[in-house]
């Protein structure tokens, strides 16, 4: 495990005042990671708030107990987001809703740094790339049993990658030799097989990012968060979520954009059912890093906040 480290929370400014935090609020840092975001928020809470942190990683765990258990406050739950509405109904008051909810969908910088978790495509380690070391394939596990046309599609998918068949073939070709178990092994292949020249992005990134993804079910998780936080966000409660690249991002965009309509269904009937309401709107527009802070961690320059905040309430 490693302990020493620089972890910067990504746009804390921005997040706090976003989430508008009420002294006596409660709250939901879904993605506790290393703790940066839910420290400042519990700056911000007086004695009579709430922080209810979720996290699915073990280290991130053993951090949340040596740094916060100790404050009344303070709650966490090793857990998925995915599982949000449960997470919050077995943790807070029966009937209880929750003034604010920051999701980061960002993988910490101890992941990255630490090989043996095998997010990096620059350090060698063994190719796990889960984000709960205790449960489900890892990404060597993936690898070895996938089909090449599946290969292709989540490379294409998840990944963006204009040369997913090239680079799917080679990996079938390579592990018909050998195993394909470690970081750098998978770098090289796709490296060869991509075909691209010098560039400031390096060619494993996008494939790293797809296996990522398959391997953790991050965007079909992210989707059923979504859809739970509504009905846990108290009236003018905020959500703020932070993503990392386009899928994310357009994911919570059309989410935002559904939520704050009415449905289509009903327009232009005299009456329009409770649920048929909009139930969300926009805070602001998108929250991008400023250039003093991408100085400072440039792994905050691909950061992308979108606010919303839950509307009065409608009976159902």
């Amino acid at each position: 495990m490693i302990e020493n480290f620089n972890h910067q929370p990504v746009l804390i400014k921005e997040v706090i005042e976003s989430l508008a935090i009420i002294k006596s609020g409660n709250y939901i840092d879904a993605t506790y990671g290393r703790g940066g975001h839910s420290e400042y928020i519990l700056k911000h809470l007086g004695v009579k708030g709430k922080l209810l942190a979720i996290d699915k990683d073990l280290e991130a765990f053993s951090h949340a107990e040596k740094k916060h258990f100790a404050d009344p406050r303070f709650i966490f739950c090793r857990g998925g987001f995915e599982d949000l509405a449960i997470v919050a109904s077995s943790n807070l008051e029966e009937g209880e809703k929750v003034n604010g909810i920051l999701v980061d969908l960002g993988v910490s910088s101890p992941q990255l740094d630490n090989p043996e978790r095998g997010f990096s495509f620059s350090k060698n380690g063994p190719l796990d790339m889960r984000m709960n070391q205790e449960i489900g394939e890892t990404a060597a596990d993936w690898l070895r049993e996938t089909k090449e046309s599946e290969l292709i599609s989540v490379f294409y998918k998840f990944g963006e990658e204009p040369r997913s068949k090239q680079i799917a073939r080679a990996i079938i070709r390579e592990r018909e030799k050998k195993d394909i178990t470690e970081t750098i092994h998978l770098s090289q292949i796709v490296e060869k097989a991509s075909g691209y020249k010098k560039s400031k992005t390096h060619p494993a990134t996008r494939i790293f990012q797809a296996i990522r993804i398959k391997v953790n079910s991050e965007l079909e998780y992210l989707e059923k968060m979504l859809n739970q936080s509504i009905g846990l966000l108290e009236n003018k409660g905020r959500l703020c979520v932070i993503s990392f690249h386009s899928l994310e991002d357009r994911i919570v965009k059309r989410f935002i954009s559904k939520m704050s309509k009415e449905d289509p269904v009903y327009s232009g009937l005299p009456e329009m059912p409770p649920a048929a309401r909009p139930k969300l709107t926009k805070v602001s527009n998108l929250i991008i890093p400023k250039k003093e802070e991408v100085l400072v961690n440039p792994r905050s320059r691909s950061a992308k906040l979108r606010v919303c905040e839950r509307l009065s309430f409608n009976e159902v």
